[in-house]
């Protein structure tokens, strides 16, 4: 592959490539991501050599190393997910009513595309793969800000997508990525007549920066503080697999388990609940009872009592906290108050306890007896994701191709003018 250059972004240009994407074909869309796909695979070794500047540049102890690093069988993985999108059906061109009007005008509502789709994410340069594919799955250009911590992984990848939109005679600006700047930043949340919608992945600061600087429309992608609830009624062999999953299968996923909450009438069974974490060095921030009761068998190095700023908190890593409570209120109550709405859990088999806290959590994903690890586009059936929505309108949840589409009314006459 030849040496990167980041190019200037020519707004101008990119909304008239959002014009050009309404003529393509489903058959060439799929085509383009099938030979993407291909093309991450056999180019491996580029991407990981570029990568390889990136991690070179970052603390291993750092939260997000683990989010930056790729691998061939991650790389092998992506190129799996964007074949998926590629075998999905098209989200657009769906009619989703018509009826027609006392006065004869028939009246067509269909799926359309949000047209440009601005995303501002962080050392996560898997966002450049799948933002890409979804986008233009669903008929849309993609405009990318990376962070400057992937800025060789994030140029790599948008060179090998130009590469195939190239040989495909397709235009360069279905996907631009922005130089890795605060002046790139700037332009794209004030590109009021370029963009039609920006959407942050990252930190609770980026979002929030996003949502108090952006004149362009914003959909949310929350972080994810991430709550299991132990009930008295669980049972423990579920509960044990269940946590240890949501807590290590990746930990720096904003689906990972931040707090335990568990009845204090289980305080027996924590031990072994927790036995298994220790095995991956995960320290545990316990309460007062909690801590009492594992202060002999947990590993000293890796228990610690218990601060108010230890819950609300999204670890990122192999930390978590745990809160004893008497009952479902109780539970319910300190979520409520922690939650960022992302994903929560119930361990218990008494179905009363399972449906009262289904119906009054307020969370994206709220799942009963099993991991929240499963908050994944991937994982629903979507293929990949543009990221997991904690707000309430347009989106919510795993946001796939269903999420970046719109609509519009068609209106079909017979030469009737209104009275």
């Amino acid at each position: 592959m030849p040496t990167l250059v980041e190019t200037t972004i020519d707004f101008a240009a990119i909304k008239q490539a959002s014009r050009a994407a309404l003529q393509l074909t489903n058959q060439a869309i799929d085509d383009v991501l099938r030979a993407v796909a291909d093309a991450a695979v056999t180019h491996t070794d580029f991407i990981l050599t570029e990568n390889q500047k990136d991690l070179n540049r970052m603390d291993p102890a750092n939260p997000k190393y683990d989010r930056l690093q790729l691998t061939a069988e991650r790389i092998e993985a992506i190129a799996q997910d964007m074949r998926k999108v590629a075998d999905l059906p098209s989200p657009l061109g769906k009619v989703l009513e018509e009826r027609t009007l006392e006065n004869g005008l028939r009246l067509v509502r269909k799926s359309v595309p949000l047209g440009v789709v601005g995303v501002i994410y962080e050392a996560r340069p898997n966002v450049t793969f799948d933002v890409f594919a979804l986008c233009l799955k669903a008929g849309n250009v993609a405009v990318l800000k990376g962070g400057s911590d992937a800025e060789y992984s994030n140029l790599a990848i948008a060179e090998v997508i130009h590469r195939v939109l190239e040989k495909h005679n397709l235009d360069q600006n279905l996907m631009s990525l922005l130089p890795a700047s605060r002046e790139a930043t700037h332009a794209l949340l004030n590109a009021v007549d370029s963009v039609d919608v920006i959407i942050p992945r990252g930190s609770q600061n980026l979002i929030n920066y996003v949502r108090e600087h952006a004149k362009v429309p914003v959909i949310e992608t929350g972080a994810g503080i991430v709550h299991t609830y132990f009930d008295k009624s669980g049972d423990l062999e579920k509960g044990k697999a269940i946590v240890f999953n949501a807590k290590t299968r990746r930990v720096s996923v904003c689906n990972a388990l931040d707090c335990l909450i568990i009845h204090q009438e289980r305080l027996q069974d924590l031990p072994e609940i927790t036995q298994k974490l220790a095995t991956e060095d995960v320290k545990i921030y316990a309460d007062k009872l909690s801590y009492t009761v594992l202060s002999d068998v947990y590993p000293d190095e890796l228990l610690y009592p218990a601060f108010p700023e230890h819950f609300g908190t999204e670890f990122l890593s192999h930390k978590m906290s745990i809160k004893t409570v008497a009952n479902l209120d109780e539970a319910l109550n300190h979520i409520a108050r922690y939650s960022s709405k992302h994903s929560e859990a119930i361990i218990a088999e008494d179905e009363s306890i399972v449906q009262s806290y289904m119906q009054a959590v307020d969370a994206a994903a709220v799942y009963a007896n099993t991991s929240t690890a499963y908050t994944d586009g991937a994982e629903f059936g979507m293929g990949a994701e543009i990221g997991i929505s904690t707000q309430k309108l347009h989106a919510r949840g795993p946001m796939a191709l269903p999420e970046l589409t719109s609509y519009k009314y068609l209106v079909y006459g017979q030469g009737q003018v209104r009275k």
